[in-house]
Parts: C-alpha cells; sequence; structure tokens
C-alpha cells in the first residue's frame, strides 16, 4: 500500500469523525436548550440568587452581597490575601461615584 493511500484513508475517517461530531454536537444542543429551560424555571420557583463564581472567600463567592469592608474585616489595614478579590470588581451599586464626593 502506498503512502498516500494511507494518507487517504486516514483523511476519510478523520472527516467522518468530525462529521459525526458534528450531528453528535447539534443533538446535543437540542437537548441541553430543554434542560436550561427547566433550570431556569427553577431558579425563578425557589428565587436563587447570583451564580457563586468563587470558592474562596464569602465576598467573592456572592458579589452582590458584599460591602466595602468585608475584605478588610481581619484587620483595616490587612492585605488582599485570596487571588480572586484582586481578579473581581465591586458591585455596581457598590462602586462610589464621582459626584458623591
Amino acid at each position: 500500500m502506498r503512502k498516500s493511500s494511507i494518507y487517504f484513508i486516514y483523511l476519510a475517517v478523520n472527516l467522518a469523525l468530525v462529521f459525526l461530531l458534528s450531528v453528535h454536537a447539534l443533538i446535543a444542543v437540542k437537548d441541553a436548550a430543554y434542560g436550561l429551560g427547566l433550570k431556569a424555571e427553577m431558579v425563578k420557583k425557589l428565587e436563587l440568587t447570583d451564580l457563586c463564581l468563587f470558592t474562596e472567600a464569602r465576598y467573592t463567592r456572592h458579589l452582590s452581597q458584599s460591602d466595602f469592608n468585608t475584605p478588610f474585616q481581619d484587620h483595616p489595614i490587612s492585605f488582599e490575601h485570596f487571588p480572586s478579590g484582586s481578579i473581581v470588581e465591586p458591585p455596581p451599586h457598590l462602586r462610589m461615584k464621582k459626584d458623591t464626593l
């Protein structure tokens, strides 16, 4: 068998796999849309709050429920010791506006 024949067989198998993966993705999207609708209904029914993005500190777990001094509750001049605290900004309702100063 020539090397070019092996290559074309390899190419045909890979193209068939890509086609099958595409079909699987289309089917999975339809199933996920149904499941997402059920989850959205459950969130409304149970009145759940925000998504938990980080698992480190409570002021990064529930971003909408934190205040200005929560990261410094151990000591007023303590440093931020959780990496997620330096990534996430405070919620919009807690940011000081320039015109209020």
